[in-house]
């Protein structure tokens, strides 16, 4: 995957994080579908928002090279 397509998929996960993150959107972006469905039933209890904010300052705080690293090749589920 070239730099700016890492670059891009890390912002709109960021910023889905920060957005949508109690509903886990940015985990259904990231194909992880089983983080998202997660998400949403951690909803029930609050917690999801929360996590997803943090979720997305990590993102947005990553390089480009961690970020791809970690949450696309790696698949990381949490934090």
């Amino acid at each position: 995957m070239a730099q700016s397509e890492v670059g891009q998929k890390k912002l709109v996960a960021g910023i889905l994080a920060i957005l949508l993150g109690w509903a886990g959107a940015h985990r259904f972006y990231l194909g992880d579908t089983i983080g998202g469905i997660i998400r949403i039933a951690l909803n029930l209890v609050c917690i999801a928002g929360i996590i997803g904010i943090i979720e997305g300052i990590i993102y947005l705080t990553k390089s480009d090279e961690d970020f791809q690293k970690i949450y696309i090749e790696g698949k990381k589920a949490w934090f």
